[in-house]
């Protein structure tokens, strides 16, 4: 049985010209610089500020680069043993680097100077990165553990030793503050909850099918994730635990995934020295890039506008363009209106000869047959589902409302996704687990259209449900009050506006019924 969209959708037109978008992307990509190391390049992270520098490491050096001239800037050379993982903060005035000696260290960036260093882990530390919520950092080691680390005083709040292999990759949870992600050489991808103890049952486990994690991502939203390793690239669903892509389209290990600048493409790097461009759309390879030996580390730069590449041989490769002159406020206005992942799951034909089907997701489609000898699958054009459409039939519920909640979906249409997740008996687990910056596109919805009588006892129920759910942070998030105080003073307003219409109806019928009256009487 079909999917069946929303109704009142305008159909999108279809693509017609033979080169892609992405191909006509990445073939701008024109000016290759190759830099040459003594040792192999371990990681490369671009500074998120501008001028988007990048931090190089490799041996006992972390190298900044600049991106205009390839030259570099600053050298951080404070390292007993190899440098491994250098990340920028946000700001881009501090960085934090692991190495082989196992010590943390957090480096100012202009001077240079050791401002903080953690020694705990007795073993390899191969990744750090500072948290985008709060003031702490965490790092994974190959003494099997992550550690969650207190910026300002050192101190060590948290260990997580679930992991039973080398820990290789960890970051934090995009959108909430209490959640880590990590992957192992024990082949399992995992969410951990510190605000649990670490020997509680805290952790959420996903097996990546027998290889080595190499790396991990998250997207966004934080509703889905990506681990690579082996030569297979997977697709979790975060909140359910589960796989929803297997994709194996490298020879050789994964050793290093990457977002674009627009978080629209995945870039895998390889021991088979190629880097696999994937459209997170559909999860098809819409590019391919070889290199001269096999790939490390991969990294492109916040305004999409650099791809480095980092290998074994100890070359540094970075291939650049030069953005057009609207291109910038373009893709500031896509990664506002990008709310997460978009995934689908598998769509696996299997051609039965001499039945005259080919069963597709379970159902069979009619082929017309010719000779005994030849098959030929009738073509039937397939419907374009919207973005929300798209959602509803991967049950992404949250990331479905959001996609309704865009200005280019009329109201009409958002209440009807509303109505289905209800339907659906899916409406708070849409609404749950969101921050103040996630609630508020749902409240302002809410706020214009809550006193519109066409919609008003639907937007009543939703706010119901917010309430609800999110009674323990009232108060303390301004953006979320003031919306909902907003709505308060329209539902008073619109209550007092029916009270002044109820007593102009009382007294229009007393007149009326003593002018009936009247003309009784006169008869």
């Amino acid at each position: 049985m079909d999917f069946l969209p929303l109704p009142q959708l305008p159909a999108a037109p279809r693509q017609q010209s033979s080169l892609t978008p992405h191909s006509r992307h990445f073939h701008s990509f024109r000016h290759p610089l190759f830099i040459k190391h003594p040792s192999p390049i371990t990681h490369i992270h671009f500074c998120p500020t501008r001028p988007h520098r990048y931090a190089v490491s490799s041996a006992t050096r972390v190298l900044v680069y600049a991106p205009k001239t390839g030259k570099v800037v600053k050298t951080i050379s404070r390292f007993k043993d190899t440098a491994r993982g250098a990340e920028f903060r946000k700001d881009g005035k501090l960085v934090v680097a692991g190495g082989d000696d196992g010590v943390v260290q957090v480096f100012d960036v202009s001077s240079r100077a050791i401002l903080r260093t953690m020694s705990e882990h007795n073993q390899s530390v191969h990744v750090t990165h500072f948290s985008p919520h709060s003031p702490q950092i965490v790092s994974a080691s190959d003494d099997q553990s992550i550690k969650l680390w207190d910026l300002s005083t050192q101190a060590c709040l948290t260990t997580l030793t679930s992991h039973t292999d080398y820990v290789r990759s960890a970051l934090f949870h995009p959108t909430n503050p209490s959640l880590l992600l990590s992957g192992g050489y024990d082949s399992t991808f995992r969410v951990h909850d510190v605000r649990l103890p670490p020997d509680t049952a805290n952790t959420i486990t996903m097996r990546h099918g027998g290889a080595p994690i190499e790396d991990i991502l998250a997207f966004p939203s934080g509703g889905v994730g990506i681990s690579v390793g082996g030569p297979i690239l997977r697709v979790w669903d975060l909140n359910m635990g589960k796989c929803v892509r297997a994709l194996s389209n490298h020879q050789k290990t994964v050793t290093c995934a990457a977002f674009d600048g627009s978080k629209g493409r995945v870039l895998t790097g390889g021991l088979d020295m190629m880097v696999k461009v994937y459209d997170v759309e559909e999860w098809k390879v819409v590019h391919t890039m070889r290199y001269p030996a096999p790939i490390l580390s991969l990294a492109v730069s916040p305004d999409d506008t650099h791809i480095a590449a980092g290998m074994t041989d100890g070359t540094l490769a970075v291939r650049r363009r030069d953005p057009k002159a609207n291109e910038e406020a373009a893709a500031e206005a896509k990664q506002a209106a990008l709310a997460g992942g978009a995934y689908e799951y598998f769509a696996e034909m299997e051609t039965v000869f001499g039945t005259g089907h080919v069963k597709a997701k379970g159902k069979d489609l009619p082929v017309a047959q010719g000779p005994a000898d030849e098959f030929r699958v009738e073509s039937k054009r397939k419907v374009k589902l919207r973005e929300f459409d798209r959602f509803l039939k991967a049950f992404k519920y949250g990331a479905a409302l959001d996609a309704g909640l865009k200005k280019t979906v009329r109201p009409s249409t958002t209440f009807a996704l509303i109505q289905e997740l209800v339907f659906r008996d899916a409406l708070r687990v849409a609404l749950s687990s969101r921050d103040e910056t996630s609630l508020e596109p749902i409240l302002s919805f809410l706020v214009k259209y809550v006193t519109d009588p066409r919609f008003g006892e639907i937007a009543s129920n939703v706010v119901s449900v917010i309430i609800d759910l999110y009674t323990p942070i009232l108060g303390q998030t301004p953006g979320v009050d003031e919306l909902l105080g907003k709505m308060q003073t329209r539902i008073e307003r619109e209550l007092a506006f029916e009270r002044e219409l109820v007593k102009l109806r009382g007294a229009l019928d007393m007149t009326l019924s003593q002018a009936a009256m009247t003309q009784v009487m006169a008869a």
